[in-house]
């Protein structure tokens, strides 16, 4: 319980706060969408803040990122101001070296599924180490998110288990949907690791499960490619990953699809609510 009093606290801090740090930083950048004012950076580690891994950082504006390539060593300031973070004053000062990752290696059985589209059926352990399959549940609606224990950021993983907190209290009454959160780290995550951080905040809640995927890295990843996300770096321990949450229906079949992690909890009630009716 301690724990996510501190993510709430956390997460609060975020939105409440007014103080503003800067983080100096150095990676190699891995993606650029300046359509989406994001640039996704394998980044080392940040002292005082996270580990080293590949995750998106938000821009201000699109000059920021003039002149920067996919595979530039770059410096740059990481702003994590009071209800915001973003990058900027990047400054090229190489080639670097990119993470491998499985693009391309998987095609159609890893391929996003669409809406109206089946999920297929993966096998995965719950917190007591029993095997758990999703078709364990068909009959019933599902809301799946995907997370990990290692991650740094309170805008990103620990956000959706805040969220699936208030979705599962605001579903208590309903007997047929589940919320179910899987870990994608299927090296670290054992159900162990998963029941000390989620143990006592998921007790008491009927509908509010949460996975490990430990030796199941085809099932997790597959689950997870065709929820419309994505993770990689988990051996390398330069984890990246892009978040998205799903809703399937009783014989799970994709209804409600949320990328990233900026989905408001209270929107997706009320489309979880018009959704199974």
């Amino acid at each position: 319980m301690k724990y996510i009093q501190t993510l709430i606290l956390s997460f609060l801090a975020l939105d409440c706060g007014s103080n503003e740090k800067i983080y100096p930083v150095k990676g190699t950048i891995y993606d650029v969408i300046p359509d989406s004012l994001i640039i996704t950076i394998a980044h080392d580690t940040i002292p005082d803040l996270m580990m080293p891994m590949v995750m998106p950082f938000n821009l201000k504006n699109q000059k920021d990122i003039v002149g920067l390539s996919i595979g530039d060593s770059v410096h740059f300031d990481f702003i994590w101001a009071d209800t915001v973070t973003y990058a900027k004053n990047f400054r090229i000062v190489g080639k670097g070296t990119l993470p491998e990752d499985d693009d391309g290696f998987f095609d159609d059985e890893y391929s996003v599924k669409r809406i109206g589209q089946l999920l297929d059926n993966v096998t995965l352990l719950d917190l007591d180490s029993s095997w758990v399959q999703l078709s364990d549940s068909d009959g019933r609606y599902r809301f799946l998110s995907y997370i990990f224990t290692r991650c740094p950021m309170p805008s990103m993983c620990p956000a959706v288990v805040i969220k699936n907190n208030y979705l599962a209290e605001s579903f208590s009454d309903h007997e047929n949907i589940d919320f179910i959160m899987v870990s994608f780290d299927y090296i670290y995550d054992t159900p162990s690791v998963l029941k000390e951080f989620y143990g006592l905040t998921i007790l008491g809640h009927n509908n509010w499960q949460v996975w490990s995927s430990i030796g199941r890295i085809d099932d997790v990843y597959r689950l997870v490619k065709q929820s419309g996300g994505d993770f990689w770096g988990i051996e390398e321990g330069r984890i990246g990953h892009t978040l998205s949450s799903v809703l399937i229906g009783p014989d799970r079949v994709i209804l409600g699809l949320w990328q990233g992690d900026k989905w408001q909890s209270g929107q997706v009630k009320n489309a979880i609510e018009l959704l199974m009716e």
